[in-house]
């Protein structure tokens, strides 16, 4: 098994998967490229192949390919009017993401990289509002990029840990790869959960203050 692996490890066939994965990813939250781009650092550290700066390289260039993909799409599903996008809720969703993005937008867009379902919505947010497709082509290059080295360093503990080791240091950077997804996804849910539980309370109106009643017909007898 060991020596599939690092067969495989040296083939260039592996920077085109780390590549594919990460640029599926971008509009196609299912695929793991997290934990593939862990996994094959991991396996870099540890064995020495394949080459640790290529699979950075390839892991980013496959982010921003994804990221540009998916605010292509957004743009497009607003601009033909699909019948789902007609509702209120739909449009209540575009006025927030354009006042979210208006408001802090690079912080918005670096943060949901690092989210596997966030970055797909925030990204297609991005297109369907209309936000400036040049910024959003430089922040996304610096949330690929930096993306990229942050899987690399998870990576690098892993495989320094396993030196030697190869399929261990590749089970670990799996599983520490799903496990990050899990958490941030759970914690954006929760997030999102509480912020619209507030909002719905900010908008219903409070109970009338006793000693203040309110008369809607003739004046009350003295």
């Amino acid at each position: 098994m060991e020596n599939w692996i690092l067969t495989f490890a040296a083939s260039p066939l592996v920077y085109v998967g780390m590549y594919l994965f990460a640029a599926i990813d971008g509009f196609f939250p299912p695929i793991p490229s997290e934990s593939l781009a862990i996994a094959l650092t991991a396996l870099s550290v540890a064995s020495g192949r394949p080459n640790l700066a290529l699979v950075i390289l390839a892991a980013a260039a496959g982010a921003f390919t994804g990221d540009q993909i998916a605010y292509t799409i957004g743009k497009l599903l607003v601009e033909h009017r699909l019948p789902f996008l007609a509702g209120a809720r739909w449009a209540k969703t575009l006025d927030w993401a354009q006042r979210t993005l208006a408001r802090r937008g690079a912080s918005f867009i670096l943060a949901g990289r690092f989210i596997p379902v966030g970055r797909v919505a925030i990204n297609m947010a991005a297109g369907g509002v209309g936000y400036s497709r040049r910024r959003f082509v430089l922040l996304a290059a610096i949330a690929s990029i930096s993306w990229a080295l942050f899987c690399a360093v998870i990576g690098i503990g892993a495989g320094t840990w396993f030196k030697g080791h190869p399929l261990g240091a590749i089970i670990v950077g799996v599983v520490i790869g799903l496990l990050i997804g899990l958490v941030l996804d759970l914690g954006l849910g929760r997030l999102a959960y509480l912020r619209e539980r507030a909002a719905e309370q900010t908008e219903r109106p409070g109970p009338t203050p006793r000693g203040h009643l309110r008369w809607h017909g003739r004046r009350p007898p003295r």
